[in-house]
């Protein structure tokens, strides 16, 4: 049987979506696409992937506050 993560699935639909030319997209599917971003987003942040993400981030931004005082 076949699986489909539905978070590999989310990443390639937002790829699709964003390639596409600003100006080809309606304020609908701006907001389709924001809201397949969020979902992706709780999907992927309990997972190891979003931990390491996340403590980059962290990480970066730690760098760029002490880089600033």
């Amino acid at each position: 049987m076949l699986t489909i993560n539905v978070a590999v699935l989310l990443a390639v639909i937002i790829v699709v979506r964003l390639r596409r030319r600003t100006e080809a997209r309606s304020r609908n599917d701006e907001k389709m696409t924001v809201l397949i971003v969020l979902v992706f987003g709780i999907l992927v942040a309990p997972t190891a992937l979003g931990q390491g993400v996340l403590d980059f981030v962290g990480q970066l931004a730690s760098g760029i506050n002490d880089a600033g005082r």
